[in-house]
């Protein structure tokens, strides 16, 4: 748990998608991640949390549905949504922040 604090505990954003290996939106959210990541580079740490081998994390932060993705700066958290989003979608939501 004190690993995750010090990841999220960044200047720069930290997009954390918590998904399970199960479930076919998250098959589709992670190649958008990759693209996500690709645009903006430096600019965001995207951290995948398995809520089946990460029950504490997923259940502290109230995850009751896969994906769901929260947005952290400075170790705040700044936004969520569950579900897919396209990759602009995301890129607008992370250079907001």
């Amino acid at each position: 748990m004190s690993k995750f604090s010090e990841l999220i505990n960044q200047d720069q954003a930290v997009l954390v998608d918590f998904f399970a290996d199960w479930c076919g939106p998250c098959k589709v959210l992670a190649p958008i991640l990759k693209d996500v990541k690709a645009a903006l580079g430096e600019d965001v740490s995207i951290i995948k949390i398995d809520v089946d081998k990460n029950q504490a994390l997923a259940t502290k932060y109230k995850v009751r549905g896969v994906p769901t993705m929260l947005l952290f700066k400075n170790g705040k958290q700044v936004w969520r949504q569950s579900g897919v989003l396209q990759k602009d979608e995301l890129i607008a939501i992370i250079n907001s922040h």
